[in-house]
């Protein structure tokens, strides 16, 4: 039976195996590989930070994803589709190897900020 989402490993675990989705992905691939070609290294630490945050309530993450997103809308458009396909591989990802009240916390939230996101980068 899967677990809960519990530790920092486990963090880093759903989100290595959500992005590895993501850069393969046809719908939303592109953004990462070739709008704005992403430096892994330093993007994943970030990522863990976020989530960590949201999920485990540490205080690791700085910064403003929003305005990273509003600056690649510049450069890409990103439409509703690609935020359905963001939040579609994180729910399958996350419910392949997850399940419990973080698990089901780490979708509610993922849904806010798909939702808001969009609602943002359509603004401009």
């Amino acid at each position: 039976m899967k677990g809960d989402i519990e530790s920092q490993k486990d963090i880093e675990f759903l989100v290595d195996s959500f992005y590895e989705k993501v850069r393969e992905n046809e719908e939303i691939g592109h953004f990462f590989n070739e709008v704005e070609p992403i430096d892994w290294s330093a993007h994943m630490p970030r990522m863990y930070a976020f989530w960590s945050d949201i999920l485990l309530g540490t205080s690791n993450f700085s910064g403003n994803p929003m305005t990273k997103h509003l600056g690649l809308n510049k450069l890409a458009k990103m439409e509703k589709k690609h935020f359905d396909e963001w939040l579609r591989l994180w729910e399958n990802n996350l419910s392949l190897h997850f399940n419990g009240p973080k698990a089901d916390e780490a979708l509610t939230r993922a849904k806010s900020i798909a939702s808001m996101m969009h609602f943002k980068v359509a603004q401009q």
